[in-house]
């Protein structure tokens, strides 16, 4: 989460503080900053324009799961969109000189992509979950119901990112007559304004997500041991694993080096050396989370096969006209029978693939 500031003004308090952090800041990550925002950039652009063509034109009629697909890469579209002005401003040795309205506006942007991302990464784990170990329910699932959730994800997103840019400005003067975007703010701010809504955000943002996917993902691992076609199995296994790794290397060390960084800036965590510690690896972390949208697109990859891609729409057409007899008409036995007839012993267990 960014280091937020509610107030105009800077005061002497938030000088002192930008001392500190310069004191302790390493001349590496000018170059880490911009090297790696460069590369993310240029492939990121490129993957997830691509993606939004392909998800968005090309792979219809297939799962309404897509729809989470198509608003990550949405997302890292944004995303990607606001890194030219970040790659500006570290090779400007961090001196923002866009003025305080982009600075609001990049910062939110690039920092709502991190808990969009983990979002839609649970959403793609509990809407797995539901059609390997409920399959049934999975058939009755609307496209309604996914685009009604994601509605809600980017509501709430935004509910936060309008009184970030609202509230005050966001930059403020460092040393060197350099203005800092987004970091460098008053103890006092960490402690009396941004203590509650770092807390929700690690909480809410990332524990409780991830902890969502840790559980359910070894319990579709499971079930999917089962499946006897290999190739269906071998690509249900890689979507897993694509997801965790992304969540494991991205992520995870973000929020844990944020942790500290925050017990630091409201001064529970004091050590100097642990302090200089804590402040260089967030650097490299807050460039690490950044290769999350490079990743992503994998995860498009793996969840479609070949012929989803080429988009039979005489295939798709059939498969619907399935489900809907299914729904009306017949049985939950009879139900399955059809589902295999029409697929070739497909289940909606292997809408997972």
């Amino acid at each position: 989460m960014a280091d937020v500031s509610w107030t105009g003004e800077v005061s002497n308090e938030t000088a002192a503080n930008a001392s500190l952090e310069f004191s302790v800041e390493a001349d590496f990550q000018y170059c880490l900053f911009t090297v790696i925002y460069s590369i993310v950039f240029v492939l990121g652009l490129i993957e997830n324009v691509l993606a939004l063509y392909l998800l968005s034109c090309k792979v219809k009629h297939i799962s309404h799961s897509y729809i989470y697909m198509i608003n990550l890469a949405l997302a890292d579209t944004l995303f990607v969109c606001v890194l030219p002005f970040k790659i500006h401003y570290h090779l400007n040795w961090n001196n923002w000189i866009f003025g305080d309205m982009a600075c609001r506006i990049t910062g939110t942007l690039y920092y709502i992509n991190i808990y969009l991302s983990i979002a839609f990464f649970t959403c793609i784990c509990v809407d797995r979950y539901i059609a390997v170990l409920h399959p049934f329910t999975y058939i009755q699932i609307k496209v309604i119901h996914y685009v009604t959730v994601v509605t809600i994800l980017w509501v709430v997103a935004l509910s936060v990112t309008v009184p970030l840019i609202l509230g005050g400005p966001l930059h403020n003067r460092g040393v060197r007559n350099t203005t800092a975007c987004f970091e460098n703010f008053a103890t006092h701010s960490w402690t009396y304004r941004m203590a509650p809504y770092n807390i929700l955000a690690l909480v809410f943002g990332f524990v409780i997500p991830f902890s969502i996917i840790l559980i359910s993902y070894p319990l579709i691992a499971k079930r999917i041991s089962q499946i006897k076609h290999a190739a269906r199995k071998r690509k249900a296994v890689s979507t897993i694993y694509i997801i965790l790794v992304i969540c494991t290397l991205c992520f995870l060390p973000y929020h844990l080096t944020h942790l500290f960084h925050f017990l630091m800036r409201i001064q529970v965590i004091q050590n100097e050396s642990f302090t200089t510690l804590i402040y260089k690896m967030r650097r490299v972390t807050l460039a690490l989370v950044s290769f999350n949208c490079c990743l992503n697109p994998l995860l498009y990859y793996y969840t479609s096969s070949s012929k989803k891609w080429r988009f039979n729409l005489k295939l798709r057409f059939r498969s619907k006209k399935v489900y809907t007899i299914c729904d009306q008409r017949l049985g939950e036995s009879s139900c399955v029978y059809k589902l295999q007839q029409t697929h070739g012993n497909k289940t909606p267990r292997d809408e997972i693939n």
